[in-house]
């Protein structure tokens, strides 16, 4: 059950949701993240910890860094299971539209600086 309310507490969040469908789009760093939700970064990297924990994301480090990745791949039943469905709701909310809109128009370059 421990694990069960892992994944549970991680989807209980807006801006956790919000950095899963951000993530659907494209790899992100935290910098990224940040500037696309409009948080501080202590509050962003504790949300990626969350999601992390619960087996929904992990981060590989290229080059500078560190990319955010959903965990398609995970053996973690829950989040395996989950993740397919998470594809296919909220699609139409007004702030996940604009949360992918502002990804195609994000500069890692000048965020990142």
């Amino acid at each position: 059950m421990k694990n069960f309310v892992k994944v549970m507490k991680a989807l209980s969040d807006p801006n956790r949701l919000r950095i899963l469908k951000m993530l659907e789009v494209r790899p992100l760093c935290v910098c990224e993240i940040t500037s696309i939700l409009e948080l501080a970064i202590s509050t962003v990297s504790k949300h990626l910890s969350i999601l992390s924990e619960a087996g929904f994301i992990f981060g590989q480090k290229e080059k500078k860094w560190v990319n955010y990745h959903l965990n398609r791949a995970t053996h973690r039943k829950y989040v395996r299971e989950i993740l397919p469905i998470l594809e296919r709701w909220i699609l139409k909310d007004p702030t996940i539209i604009k949360d992918r809109e502002k990804i195609e128009q994000i500069d890692r370059m000048i965020v990142c600086s």
